[in-house]
């Protein structure tokens, strides 16, 4: 489920009027998401075919805990909601024997890490190809989703909504004077506002 609605993205776009355009602009939105949760980190969920901001289900397998601290498992997707469960098995069979009970970990969820309670822990996270499978849920809330991330989308859709007659063409000819036209990829402004939430782990 999309986080904008075509009502909210016409108020960015106050030249179209009425319902005519909604379906045009709801397909928009999604590709617009859809771009934005892959430039901010999101993987694929579960259920899927695209990434996807808001929340979902996500089977992780990760290789082991933070190189720093072995007790710090960094996940790659944020914002964090929850945790169903966490096994730790180096031989990938992911039998109850490897599940972390979670009464031994903590939730980092601003930084969607989870740590271990040393005086509790009689697991500890494993380092090895796909050691570790986490099954969580994460995204964003499509009932309350953060005000930056909202005008975001809607900065990018209704760009993209404008240039939809000029897409594939660097400049146009107008009045005897030759335009060039602004990319149509992300723009800055948009990057400004998303910058603080994309996944620690994705490279700048």
């Amino acid at each position: 489920m999309a986080l904008v609605t075509a009502a909210v993205l016409k108020q960015y776009l106050p030249e179209i009027t009425g319902t005519a355009a909604d379906s045009d602009l709801t397909s928009l939105i999604d590709r617009v998401e859809s771009a934005i949760a892959r430039w901010l980190g999101f993987p694929i969920s579960d259920s899927g075919t695209t990434p996807s901001l808001d929340a979902s289900t996500y089977t992780l397998y990760l290789d082991g805990p933070m190189n720093t601290d072995a007790y710090v498992l960094p996940l790659p997707v944020r914002p964090l909601v929850s945790i169903t469960s966490i096994h730790t098995d180096p031989n990938r069979a992911y039998g109850s024997s490897t599940e972390i009970d979670s009464s031994t970990w903590v939730l980092d969820k601003q930084n969607s890490r989870v740590i271990l309670k040393p005086e509790t822990a009689t697991l500890v996270f494993d380092y090895g190809f796909r050691a570790i499978k986490v099954v969580c849920s994460a995204g964003y809330n499509t009932s309350n989703p953060p005000q930056d991330l909202i005008m975001a989308i809607c900065i990018w859709a209704s760009q993209l909504q404008r240039n939809k007659n000029n897409q594939g063409k660097d400049s146009i000819s107008q009045r005897q004077s030759t335009i060039k036209l602004s990319p149509k990829n992300m723009p800055y402004e948009v990057k400004e506002f998303l910058f603080p939430l994309r996944n620690q782990s994705v490279l700048f």
